[in-house]
């Protein structure tokens, strides 16, 4: 099973460690140390692309719009703000004069959930919910059961054609419970030539496990949960809101296993045994080419019963029109919302999400500004602002599957989920480097401002397959998703790091996160001077990136290569 990763020269070149963070709560000290204003130096340039990129996070940040949670009053607010804007520039509408694109989705509340029943020779009477497993349904349904199935290891649940593995190979799993690892066996080996080494692949991310082992026929699908792997501890799975939003769909996610969830490692020790081996056994097991699967001589029944709602919400779309090429596109991506209220919270009730993610839907608003001052571009421009980032990606999740522009025809997406508010860096991140040759342009411009790329610091995370971007990615086309990083032009990396370690300790996620009079927004400012050329390469010139050879999304691209020609 095992081949030899492809990597791009430029990831072979770029390297760095940074502290990436995507949203936070903001830093309890200044941003600037001192009273005085860091010198300006020679090598700083392109502080002042849009001088009003401050007024649009700040609006959007505001009590006003109280979080911009998806069907509530703070959306309509925030959609009719971005149409307000998206008019006033001059931008097309997709709808008659509306620039919005309804989204339908459910809410699916898990209002109980049994423990997991088990039947064994050597095993407890039942694994306790949010203890020892976790478990839910994405079918939209009152209830489901998975009465008495049988379990069976499928090592990494993994089936990659590109990477010649296969862990279902000659299993038939309809109706049993499948029992995986988290990850990809890169990560497991830190082997450079397996997968992408320490670097996690879509078929690492817990979302494809589910996905395939839905394809195979699993009556439920049970992954192993391990903290370094995965990124996050227990807590993280098990205990926080069961709430799940889906879209809604003619199947009602019918074709989805009927239960998926995670075990504690420690639960997982226990069918191990109960199959005469142990988890470290299993993790060279799945790593063997001649993995086979393995039967648990065990069997699991599990009920979930939910409370179901269905909502509408939106995606807010604009776009310049080309002068040559209008059918072709240049994308650029935000996702506009956030979590809401906490009414509990007798202080501060409103999570206003200032730079998760107010600070990316200003800067496609200052994007698209600037741009409709520009002589009009070739190919066409959409600005897409997406709904339900913070419920799973969901907006875009349906903008992938109802593109108002054709995808096969979209030379590449620019998404912007967080932006730096620290001042100007030396660094730019590129989350996921290695994976598209659009990240060149981006080198090249990046450099033009003193400035140096690298690699976003922990790959393992899977940061690349948890933004918007990557339901764009999962159709094939090519992405760019880069920010700012660390390495201040004053302050140096240290300073930098200790920022965002700081915004992710008090505001990621939480009311903290709100705008600050002294945001330092001109790191900001260039890196929007970079999206913009990129961008505008794009739209004046006959190039169609692609995935680099050896990436999961190269296939997808190349099939809808004649519409492109």
């Amino acid at each position: 099973m095992k081949t030899t990763a492809k990597f791009s020269p430029l990831f072979m070149i770029l390297a760095g460690a940074l502290t990436l963070s995507a949203c936070s709560k903001q830093p309890a000290a200044p941003i600037n140390d001192s009273q005085a204003e860091p010198e300006a130096t020679a090598e700083l340039v392109d502080t002042e692309f849009n001088p009003r990129l401050g007024e649009y996070i700040k609006t959007l940040a505001s009590d006003e719009y109280q979080g911009r949670a998806p069907a509530t009053k703070g959306e309509e607010l925030t959609v009719a703000y971005l149409e307000q804007h998206f008019k006033r520039i001059g931008l097309k509408a997709i709808d008659g004069d509306s620039y919005k694109q309804p989204v339908s989705l459910v809410q699916i509340d898990p209002k109980q959930v049994s423990d997991m029943s088990l039947s064994g020779k050597n095993l407890p009477e039942s694994f306790k919910y949010r203890d020892e497993m976790i478990a839910w349904t994405t079918r939209v349904t009152d209830q489901v059961s998975v009465e008495e199935s049988e379990m069976v290891f499928v090592g990494y649940g993994i089936v990659a054609p590109e990477y010649n593995w296969n862990d279902y190979e000659g299993l038939d799993v309809t109706g049993k419970t499948v029992v995986m690892f988290v990850n990809d066996p890169g990560y497991a080996t830190q082997d450079p030539e397996l997968f992408n080494g320490n670097a996690m692949t879509y078929y690492g991310r817990w979302t494809y496990k589910f996905e395939e082992a839905a394809r195979q026929g699993a009556a439920m699908a049970l992954i192993i949960h391990e903290t370094a792997p995965a990124s996050y501890g227990w807590g993280v799975v098990a205990h926080g809101s069961p709430i799940k939003f889906d879209l809604v769909n003619e199947n009602k996610n019918m074709d989805r296993a009927k239960v998926e969830g995670w075990l504690t490692t420690e639960s997982a020790e226990k069918l191990f045994a109960n199959a005469g081996t142990d988890v470290a056994t299993m993790h060279k097991k799945a790593l063997e080419p001649d993995f086979s699967p393995v039967l648990l001589n065990a069997k699991a029944s599990v009920t979930v019963n939910n409370n179901l709602r269905e909502l509408t919400s939106s995606n807010v779309v604009g776009y310049i029109e080309g002068s040559k090429y209008p059918d072709e596109y240049v994308l650029y991506m935000a996702h506009w919302d956030h979590l809401g209220m906490d009414f509990s919270n007798p202080d501060n009730k409103v999570f206003n999400g200032a730079q998760d993610n107010a600070s990316g839907t200003g800067a496609v608003i200052a994007l698209a500004e600037h741009f409709a001052k520009q002589p009009q571009p070739e190919r066409s421009i959409a600005f897409v602002l997406v709904t339900a980032e913070e419920r799973g990606l969901l907006g875009s999740a349906w903008y992938a599957a109802n593109p108002v522009f054709p995808l096969e025809k979209t030379a590449a997406a620019i998404n912007m989920d967080v932006m730096n508010m620290y001042g100007p860096m030396k660094d730019m991140v590129i989350v996921g480097l290695g994976n598209t040759d659009v990240e060149e342009i981006l080198v090249k411009y990046t450099e033009q401002q003193g400035r140096y790329a690298v690699q976003e610091p922990n790959p393992e995370a899977g940061i690349a397959y948890r933004s918007d971007h990557f339901n764009l990615s999962k159709k094939g086309v090519p992405i760019l998703y880069a920010k700012g990083g660390n390495d201040h032009y004053q302050q140096g990396a240290e300073w930098g790091a200790a920022q965002r370690a700081e915004y992710n300790r008090c505001c990621y996620h939480k009311v903290q996160d709100e705008w600050r009079a002294d945001f330092d927004l001109r790191g900001a400012q260039q890196d929007l001077f970079l999206y913009y050329r990129v961008g505008n390469e794009l739209a004046n010139s006959r190039q169609w990136p692609n995935w680099y050879e050896g990436n999961e999304f190269r296939a997808i691209r190349d099939a809808s290569a004649g519409a492109r020609q």
